[in-house]
């Protein structure tokens, strides 16, 4: 950042800031960013790729000494934590500075039991509360919010183009189920007499896939749930169970409690809502079926986001004409496609408006080591990206 000719700074939630000022200090900002960190055994392009653009295309225009031609501020911000694999909250940094994280956000525990505040602590950053609640951005100060983001999905590989404009983010929740029945010793307690959690569990998981690949068979046209959510769920509508942990986790010991993970996400969120309240209702009907207890814990819930109008339109713009000076003369139009994935602009629209601009990736393979991306789609997003600021 401090090449590409950026003030920078540290916040209070670990964020890491580079600013330039341009030729209007007091003009409303563009806040352009996404997250330093990633999953568990996963790829390099998630998140960074984004970051690494935007700074490069500042740093060209510092090289060409264009920086202070920027209309207003722009300000590049690696957002600390997106994913939640470690706490189980996602958007610490860009939920800090939209101000929807509670300052309680800092006493959440790892499964090691160190809070985020002692996270922190480690690194050298004191996260009092007060400080936590003054990092909130004032949304008079900030114009809009900008993500460039590796797309993972297929979508933009099968229609043999480099880049996409996001026109909406679908909504996501996710949940911790908890189910406690009798542990026992394997070889002695007979079948019939069992109160087996994990058994409930896999009946669960089971039916929670039936679910979610046939909502329509499922859900009833009620107050809860529209024909037309029903509809939009059959095409958006996905579920997954990314962990479990058993105790004690032993092969011949019939487990006393089963955790799970459950990531419901959809476009349409009365239907995502419809889908929680049935699936909850089922998952304690198999417990007091099978004699065991359930507790359903909600840890994430994010709404859908549309993608502002007049910056997908800017992006799309500046993706058209990265494309024209690679390429030459481009025939056809710039697709725009949904986000099944979180971003951290789903934090940052409650802050300001929006767009994201996706770049394609091999397979559509993300949250893994086989993660890619071309090189040239990565110049391809750097030129687009270098066209937006250059046209603000």
């Amino acid at each position: 950042m401090e090449d590409a000719g950026l003030r920078t700074w540290v916040d209070q939630m670990g964020n890491v800031h580079g600013r330039v000022e341009g030729a209007n200090a007091n003009a409303e900002a563009l806040l352009v960013g996404s997250h330093m960190d990633t999953v568990v055994d996963a790829g390099k392009f998630d998140g960074a790729l984004g970051i690494v653009s935007a700074i490069s295309a500042l740093k060209v225009m510092h090289v060409n000494g264009k920086l202070q031609n920027l209309t207003r501020p722009v300000e590049v911000i690696a957002f600390c934590d997106e994913e939640g694999v470690r706490f189980q909250t996602t958007f610490l940094g860009s939920g800090a500075l939209a101000g929807i994280l509670p300052a309680t956000t800092l006493e959440i525990p790892d499964k090691r039991n160190v809070t985020v505040k002692d996270v922190l602590k480690e690194n050298s950053i004191e996260a009092a509360e007060e400080m936590f609640l003054q990092l909130k951005y004032d949304p008079k100060s900030v114009w809009g919010y900008v993500e460039l983001h590796i797309e993972q999905g297929p979508v933009l590989e099968q229609v043999g183009f480099p880049l996409g404009v996001v026109k909406g983010i679908a909504g996501q929740t996710r949940l911790k189920v908890t189910v406690r029945g009798s542990q026992g010793h394997a070889g002695t307690v007979p079948m019939s007499m069992r109160q087996d959690p994990m058994v409930a569990a896999a009946e669960q998981i089971v039916l929670m896939e039936s679910l979610c690949k046939h909502p329509e068979e499922y859900l009833s046209y009620d107050g809860r749930c529209s024909g037309s959510s029903i509809k939009s769920l059959s095409s958006s509508l996905v579920c997954t169970v990314g962990e479990i942990s058993t105790w004690p986790s032993a092969s011949n010991v019939i487990p006393g409690q089963v955790t799970y993970t459950v990531d419901i996400r959809a476009i349409d969120d009365l239907g995502r809502e419809a889908v929680i309240y049935d699936l909850s209702n089922r998952i304690y009907q198999i417990c007091d079926k099978r004699s065991v207890s359930c507790v359903i814990e909600h840890k994430h819930d994010a709404g859908a986001v549309i993608c502002d109008p007049e910056l997908s339109s800017q992006l799309k713009s500046a993706a058209y004409s990265a494309l024209k000076r690679m390429e030459g003369d481009i025939q056809d139009e710039v697709p725009t496609l949904m986000s099944g994935a979180g971003h951290d602009a789903m934090a940052m629209s409650h802050l300001t408006k929006v767009g994201m601009l996706f770049v394609r990736c091999r397979g559509g393979i993300s949250h893994s080591p086989q993660e890619d991306v071309l090189d040239d789609d990565v110049w391809a997003a750097g030129l687009a990206t270098l066209s937006f600021l250059e046209n603000l």
